[in-house]
């Protein structure tokens, strides 16, 4: 019997046999040792005793003996076992252990207590690998995983190539692309998305988690952005793979499912759109809102006014509801009700809901209930799709306690700034991105800045390596430096040399063009006694304290000592700084901590 099978038998909740064991500081499934069963019913709660001590726990407060001494309940305790453990009337006794093993750690609920710090992180996983993962599954957030190991079969994959990256990092800033489509799979489903849809992006948030963990940004990708599809390779059932040509000028939903486009199209479309690439990414359809807002037993919402849509058979008056299955579906799907009807509005309304989602996730109704946090583990699950480079448990346990360590208060909601499409005329359809505010909110995603206020020893340190870059006291027309281009778009090095030269009075530069190898990221090496012209030019030039190298010194053209620079891909243009902002821009928003009423 598999590991779901046996954590089902006695009617013991597999949520309560997962024990830290000190040894490796990994959490292990003890189960009971139990003769092979049928079919069982869900692991929600014990069973209730039976009349006349006939249930299977009617005697499971009393010690039993040794072998051929009866319990109350009339059963012979089985062969060569004891029963060593007093447990309280009604209870499940605990799982047993194989003879010489060392003894396990108490579980909840039973004589000997772990520490309460266990306990609490015994929770906080169980609760971001189900619970975040119901907010990540409607479209935006944070994602959840789940660490259970007899649930890893519920998980579906797909191979997207190296549009995905083959593993993950605990070390290191991550991007996961969530989407929702419009496919009509499942039951009760036929009224929501497009008739015959092959399954749209219809809702797009790709998450960032930053390096620290101090914050997160679920930014919003609206399914009506007009955007350049690329050219996208894809793996086909018989393991070839073929490249699907690029639509330019499309709405963005159409990079998934049109044409036999994979979820890999999609974040590589991302990427085109925002310079941002994901490295996973996580699907899901309609039932997945329904499914998991039932398992949490319903998410809180409020409406500023009442709302009877015929379209997705909303019907709510003005103020509080709690809403679930259905009903949850038709909020998030309802787009004719809020704001100016728009999918724009629609996106304000979800990111509302699935705040209180968040919020009901991390209350103690969801933490200390065992049975609602394997629901809706299972739930979660079985609606998820995600790319081969986390469908294993190890990894997706990894994720989940890097998620869990991301305060709500700094988990930021916005969408990309858009303009309405100008080529719609005077019927608005469609968008584009704002070229003067949306470059802004993709930099500062891509330099790791958090939307919302961080910690201020790591704003101190920002402060205090920026003065270390202008505290220079060598003077422009001092720094000698030969250019390369290493990977930046042709003719950089010259554009870069012309703006020193011109713009920033550099006269001492030199293009010596294109670099032995090309680098991702733009450097400046020098040799010790340089280190003063390097930190003017790092200033001038807006480079990063990472991008210096300290190295030797060459000889330029006049046989003089030069610094070294090389533009890498990452180069933006000669005067674009290469520094990320210190400060997120000024753009609507809104965090997970808020209480917001639907408008």
């Amino acid at each position: 019997m598999d590991a779901q099978g046996r954590g089902r038998a006695d009617n013991i909740d597999p949520a309560d046999q997962w024990v830290l064991n000190p040894n490796t500081g990994e959490y292990e499934l003890r189960l009971t040792p139990s003769a092979p069963q049928s079919a069982v019913p869900s692991p929600r709660r014990p069973a209730p005793r039976g009349a006349g001590g006939s249930g299977d726990n009617a005697g499971a407060g009393r010690r039993v003996g040794a072998p051929g001494r009866q319990s109350a309940s009339g059963r012979q305790p089985a062969p060569g076992r004891q029963q060593t453990r007093e447990t309280a009337p009604g209870t499940v006794p605990g799982p047993r252990r194989r003879r010489g093993a060392p003894p396990p750690e108490p579980l909840p609920g039973r004589r000997g207590r772990r520490p309460e710090k266990r306990k609490s992180r015994t929770k906080k996983v169980l609760m971001w690998t189900g619970g975040t993962m119901a907010f990540v599954l409607v479209g935006v957030g944070t994602a959840g995983y789940l660490i259970l190991k007899h649930l890893e079969g519920n998980i579906s994959s797909t191979d997207v190539g190296d549009a995905a990256k083959n593993g993950f990092s605990k070390d290191e800033a991550f991007n996961i692309l969530i989407i929702g489509t419009d496919k009509r799979t499942g039951k009760g489903n036929e009224g929501y998305g497009d008739k015959g849809s092959v399954g749209h992006a219809d809702t797009n948030i790709l998450l960032h988690v930053s390096k620290d963990r101090t914050n997160a940004t679920a930014l919003s990708i609206p399914r009506d952005l007009i955007v350049n599809v690329p050219d996208c390779p894809t793996k086909q059932p018989d393991g070839t793979t073929k490249v699907l040509s690029g639509t330019p000028n499309v709405r963005f939903n159409t990079s998934l499912g049109q044409d036999g486009r994979d979820p890999g199209c999609t974040m590589r479309t991302v990427k085109e759109v925002t310079g941002i690439a994901p490295d996973h990414f996580m699907m899901a359809d309609f039932n997945a809102v329904k499914t998991l807002t039932t398992a949490v037993g319903g998410v809180e919402v409020c409406l500023k006014h009442a709302v009877d849509d015929k379209d997705s058979h909303l019907k709510l008056s003005a103020g509080s509801h709690k809403i679930e299955g259905e009903q949850a579906l038709a909020f998030v799907r309802t787009r004719h009700s809020f704001g100016n009807q728009g999918d724009l509005d629609r996106i304000k309304v979800q990111q509302q809901f699935l705040s209180s989602l968040m919020r009901k996730m991390s209350s103690g109704d969801t933490l200390t209930n065992p049975a609602k946090l394997y629901d809706l583990a299972d739930a979660a699950t079985k609606a998820l799709t995600v790319d081969k480079g986390i469908d294993k448990v190890s990894t997706l346990k990894d994720i989940a306690l890097e998620l869990k360590k991301v305060p709500p208060k700094n988990i930021t909601f916005l969408t990309v700034p858009v303009l309405d499409n100008p080529a719609d005329g005077a019927v608005h359809k469609t968008v584009i991105v704002d070229p003067n505010k949306a470059p802004q909110v993709f930099d500062t995603i891509r330099g790791d800045v958090s939307f919302t206020e961080v910690k201020k020893k790591q704003q101190a340190a920002k402060d205090a390596e920026s003065a270390r870059l202008e505290g220079s006291q060598s003077a422009a027309s001092d720094v000698r430096v030969r250019i390369f281009n290493g990977g930046a778009p042709p003719g950089s090095a010259q554009q870069t040399l012309s703006w020193l030269q011109n713009q920033e009075s550099v006269t001492k530069s030199e293009n010596v063009g294109n670099a032995p190898q090309n680098l991702d990221k733009t450097t400046l090496e020098y040799a010790p006694d340089q280190a003063d012209q390097a930190r003017k030019l790092a200033a001038l030039m807006g480079l990063p304290g990472s991008a210096l190298k300290p190295g030797k010194s060459v000889t330029n053209s006049q046989g003089l000592p030069a610094m070294t620079l090389t533009l890498g891909k990452d180069f933006k243009g000669a005067g674009v700084s290469l520094t990320a902002p210190t400060k997120a821009p000024d753009v609507p928003k809104s965090t997970a901590d808020k209480v917001q009423c639907a408008s």
